[in-house]
């Protein structure tokens, strides 16, 4: 628990010491840095840690599935729906994330 609340604080005074960085004024040319630089490359971490997480999220499902299937085989059609469903909806995340980011750059 504390490492989480390390982590956590951690996190947050990174964040709230980059926020003066990005509060540049709309007329700041590029080579002083302006936010419009910075889109692909939050874009890009934004994409792979949206990835990173569904790839997670479908490999437990997997399991969860597989498990499933050898203590019932009898119910094999409806855990294959769920999985189907449910590996259809976390792929999707990761495609209106993909959407979102190709909006803004």
């Amino acid at each position: 628990m504390r490492r989480y609340w390390k982590s956590f604080l951690t996190l947050a005074a990174i964040f709230l010491a980059a926020t003066p960085l990005f509060g540049q004024s709309a007329g700041a040319g590029a080579a002083t840095g302006s936010v419009a630089s910075w889109v692909p490359i939050g874009a890009g971490i934004g994409m792979g840690i949206a990835s990173g997480l569904c790839g997670i999220g479908q490999g437990m499902a997997t399991a969860g599935a597989s498990e499933a299937l050898a203590r019932n085989p009898g119910a094999a059609a409806g855990i294959r729906f769920s999985l189907i469903l449910g590996l259809v909806l976390i792929e999707s995340l990761a495609l209106y994330t993909f959407v979102i980011i190709l909006m803004k750059t």
